[in-house]
């Protein structure tokens, strides 16, 4: 079952790498495939330790990441272009 991303930008977690308090979650543009097959999905919910340095999905956010229905009605066009050497 596909969920709606809602963990909140800036809240204080305790890292599973370390195990420390004050990591934080940030949103940001993750990119996944290669080539001509390349999807970006912009507002992902990172886990990021300042303590080890670790950044990391939750379990929640990957199966939402997963779930391509959820995308369908947030899919845009994406062009890309290519910077050319000097």
């Amino acid at each position: 079952m596909c969920h709606n991303m809602t963990m909140r930008t800036g809240k204080e977690v305790v890292c599973d790498n370390c195990g420390k308090q004050g990591a934080r979650i940030r949103r940001v543009a993750r990119t996944y495939g290669k080539g001509k097959d390349i999807l970006v999905i912009e507002n992902v919910p990172v886990v990021l330790c300042p303590h080890c340095g670790e950044s990391y999905l939750e379990a929640e956010t990957l199966h939402e990441v997963a779930c391509p229905l959820s995308l369908a009605s947030a899919i845009r066009h994406l062009y890309i272009a290519k910077f050319k050497s000097l």
